[in-house]
């Protein structure tokens, strides 16, 4: 179930968008000031974050900049909600990061398709970023890597090897190839460098999956689904 956050310094409004909210099918909470709202995104990172402007303490304008700058929070979707109508705050209140700019009074049914569409747009975004194969899972944007749903911990190599493999996937990427997009076209080294890091990678990725990864031989390396 998607989670809703409400920063809204108006107990009224407050309380009748958690009502809605919840009324369409989200979890919903609701916090009276910008601070209250920063400390709860710090313990749990909702589907959406709704603020209002002007708020008692940081203004939601403030609050937002703030988002923007904490790694892992670029891409939270924000709805600014606010009485502030001219157009001049329009362009203020989405240059500071806001997703979406909504006048009150508003219509309840014409929030909630703002936030349907809000979502959808970050799903496919989430989606863009992550790769699969078999039980591997690659997070690009947080570079998480999971196998079989154990975390892996990835030297920036090894994920980047993994990563142009999984990208990949369809064909056999030679070993010129690998060496020159994860090292660069000027790497001049020894060529045991993209061996040893294979032979890594495939043992933090565990038994199963390591043989995921296989060697052409005197060609370079792909990946191979599993039998039965």
């Amino acid at each position: 179930m998607d989670k809703i956050y409400i920063i809204e310094d108006d107990e009224n409004i407050r309380n009748l968008l958690k009502i809605a909210l919840e009324g369409f099918g989200y979890e919903a909470e609701g916090f009276e000031t910008a601070e209250e709202g920063l400390e709860r995104i710090k313990e749990e990172v909702p589907s959406l974050a709704i603020f209002d402007w002007m708020l008692p303490g940081m203004d939601g304008v403030t609050a937002i900049r703030k988002i923007r700058q904490t790694d892992g929070l670029q891409e939270l979707p924000i709805m600014l909600l606010t009485a502030k109508e001219k157009e001049l705050d329009k362009v203020v209140g989405l240059d500071c990061g806001a997703d979406d700019y909504m006048v009150k009074p508003f219509g309840v049914l014409e929030l909630s398709a703002r936030i349907r569409s809000l979502l959808r747009r970050a799903k496919r975004e989430e989606k863009k970023d992550t790769l699969t194969f078999e039980d591997i899972v690659v997070n690009k944007k947080t570079r998480e890597v999971t196998s079989e749903g154990h975390l892996c911990e990835l030297t920036l190599k090894e994920f980047e090897l993994l990563v142009y493999l999984m990208e990949n996937q369809s064909r056999v990427v030679t070993r010129d190839e690998l060496l020159n997009q994860v090292w660069g076209y000027e790497y001049d080294g020894e060529t045991r460098t993209l061996d040893m890091h294979i032979r890594t990678l495939r043992q933090k990725l565990g038994d199963k999956e390591s043989s995921c990864i296989k060697t052409v031989r005197g060609v370079g390396y792909r990946l191979v689904h599993q039998e039965g």
